[in-house]
């Protein structure tokens, strides 16, 4: 008896069907495409920072079905927390309390409700990338010009995110928004948070690390439960990182200096964020796309090693984090009895 034959396209298009999650491919597209357009036509770098907040504004609303009411709370704490890092950038120690305080806020809204881990991370992830990325090598006039930019443009952002849920709304029904039942060990992920976040920007601003933002983002990012899971997370990131990295480098040996190119690139980079199902694919492609972008931007010297050893160094300081807030607890829960 005859098998009959797959044809390898099939395959292809069967795999491809199960990495992509293409509805949220096309939505972000929509959100963040418009913004790269404006960086065509204005050549104002500013513009492409804006696909991160639309990006983060869309994630949640897909996820967590928001209605555009919550869509726009997500959108003013965004705004908030990124101006309050923004401002306090200069002043170093403070700087590095308000981040570690934002990455212990991200976590502890699980008390209200599990889902709210969503909706803090896409505030978090944010807030500390563009305000380390805004300040990160021009004179603090240009960073107010650029920072002052994305705050007086990111309402477009927020009406693009809203209009796909509206047309989605009416489209289908979708579920209620609901942030789930109230997590009853909140404390101990905030606490292990805040201590992996602070580490990592004290890091960052007594070396004067550059991109320093990788490592405390990979910092709260590795905390997401006990050691077994918080490993598996650092795995999969310097898998990501090691795979990733050096082949968008080396991709970028024959590219040159491209205004387009860089700004496809970081389009790339930013639907990472949101379009593939497993978590490292994704961030393998997410770190492969911004070597590139690097290439193009004519600044790939040193990015290869910079962001293996950024995601190495902030993951192992959430692991860290993990291990120590537990042994702390562990001996709070011994001697509670005895005080009682």
């Amino acid at each position: 008896m005859n098998v009959p034959s797959i044809p390898p396209s099939a395959g292809l298009r069967d795999l491809l069907s199960r990495e992509i999650k293409t509805g949220e491919l096309l939505r972000a597209l929509i959100v963040v495409g418009p913004f790269v357009a404006a960086y065509f036509v204005l050549r104002e770098t500013a513009l492409l920072n804006l696909g991160l907040i639309a990006v983060s504004l869309l994630i949640p609303a897909l996820r967590l079905h928001f209605p555009p009411k919550v869509i726009a709370w997500h959108y003013l704490a965004i705004l908030l927390a990124f101006a309050a890092l923004f401002l306090a950038a200069p002043i170093k120690p403070l700087f590095v309390v308000l981040t570690a305080l934002t990455g212990f806020l991200a976590v502890a809204a699980t008390r209200h409700g599990e889902h709210f881990r969503t909706l803090g991370n896409w505030v978090f992830i944010p807030a500390v990338y563009l305000a380390c990325e805004v300040r990160e090598g021009v004179r603090a006039s240009e960073a107010f010009r650029h920072a002052g930019i994305i705050i007086l443009s990111s309402p477009v952002a927020l009406a693009l995110v809203c209009g796909i849920q509206i047309y989605d709304q009416r489209r289908r029904a979708n579920a209620a928004t609901s942030f789930g039942s109230p997590a009853t060990e909140w404390l101990l992920p905030a606490a292990a948070t805040a201590t992996a976040v602070f580490a990592a920007a004290a890091l960052v601003e007594i070396l004067d690390l550059a991109q320093g933002q990788w490592v405390m983002w990979s910092a709260a990012s590795v905390v997401v439960g006990d050691l077994s899971a918080s490993t598996d997370k650092l795995k999969q990131r310097a898998i990501g990182a090691f795979v990733g990295v050096p082949l968008g480098f080396l991709a970028g040996l024959a590219l040159t200096q491209n205004r387009v190119g860089y700004a496809l690139a970081v389009l790339a980079a930013t639907l990472t964020l949101i379009s593939f199902s497993r978590y490292i694919v994704g961030f393998g492609l997410r770190c492969f796309f911004i070597a590139v972008a690097a290439s193009f931007a004519g600044g790939a010297s040193g990015i290869a090693e910079e962001r293996v050893a950024n995601v190495i160094i902030g993951g192992t300081f959430g692991l860290i984090a993990v291990v120590l807030t537990n042994i702390v607890w562990q001996r709070v829960v011994r001697r509670a009895p005895s005080s009682g």
